[in-house]
């Protein structure tokens, strides 16, 4: 799956939680948003490029379960999953 085509459907489905729910889907509306936005800054990659690697999708899946789990919307760079900093870190062009 590619990562444009995740929707906060899908989220709230893999999180166990009633896809039907609106206030749930606004929740990982929100949380979708905070996630592309993370990965983008952590990798340097487009939208386009992000669709460009399949594996970053289980990263989108697994970010938004644990920011949805915690009721988070960042992530801390110490506090990340370490499959998902793995994940990432291989697609990273962001070379500082």
């Amino acid at each position: 799956m590619l990562v444009s085509e995740i929707t906060p459907h899908e989220l709230a489905k893999y999180a166990r939680e009633d896809e039907t729910d609106q206030d749930v889907i606004s929740t990982f509306t929100l949380i979708f948003s905070a996630v592309k936005a993370y990965i983008k800054g952590y990798t340097g990659l487009s939208d386009e490029q992000l669709d460009t690697k399949e594996d970053i999708s289980i990263a989108v899946f697994v970010l938004a379960n644990e920011m949805y789990e915690n009721r988070i919307f960042t992530v801390k760079d110490n506090n990340v999953n370490k499959v998902v900093q793995s994940i990432l870190d291989m697609h990273s062009i962001n070379l500082l």
